[in-house]
C-alpha cells in the first residue's frame, strides 16, 4: 500500500516539492523562502506513494557537521497510516546501503510532535529546544 522511492525523475521531484508547499507552506505557514532555500539541487530525495498517490517526501544532503535529514512532510488525508515511518525507514535502508564511514553523524531538526518517530530509530535528543520558522525543533541524532 505504501511504497517509498529515491526520486529520479522531474515529475517525482515536482510531486514533492508539491507535498512540501501544502504541509510546510499552507499548513504551517512557513515563509517560501525559508522552505525554497536553495538546497535541493545539492540534496537526495524521496516520494512516498499510498496506492499509487503522491503521499510524502523528504530529503537528506551532506553537510560539514554529517548527513542531514530534513523536509519530511506526509499530506494531511494520508497521516496515521505509517507514511512517515516508511520514509525514514527507507532514508536510513538508503543510508546504510552508502556504506557510510563508522562514527558518521545522522542528524535532523524534528518537531517536538515528531520526536517519538525518530527516537523508534535511534535518535536522540541534543540540546534545547529552538525556534525554527516559528515551530519548536529540537536537533536528534544518530551514528552509524
Amino acid at each position: 500500500m505504501i511504497r517509498v522511492k529515491k526520486i529520479e525523475a522531474q515529475a517525482e521531484l515536482d510531486a514533492a516539492l508539491e507535498i512540501r508547499t501544502e504541509v510546510f507552506i499552507i499548513g504551517q505557514d512557513c515563509p517560501e523562502e525559508e522552505e525554497f532555500d536553495g538546497l535541493d539541487e545539492e540534496s537526495t530525495h524521496f516520494i512516498a506513494y499510498v496506492k499509487g498517490e503522491p503521499a510524502g517526501t523528504c530529503r537528506f544532503r551532506t553537510t560539514s557537521k554529517g548527513i542531514k535529514l530534513e523536509r519530511f512532510a506526509v499530506l494531511q488525508k494520508f497521516r496515521g497510516l505509517g507514511v512517515g515511518k516508511r520514509l525514514v525507514q527507507t532514508v536510513l535502508g538508503y543510508l546504510d546501503k552508502e556504506q557510510l564511514p563508522a562514527g558518521t553523524l545522522i542528524y535532523l531538526h524534528s518537531q517536538v510532535e515528531a520526536m517519538g518517530l525518530y527516537a523508534r530509530y535511534g535518535f536522540e535528543k541534543v540540546g534545547e529546544m529552538f525556534d525554527e520558522v516559528g515551530i519548536d525543533h529540537f536537533e536528534m541524532q544518530k551514528k552509524v
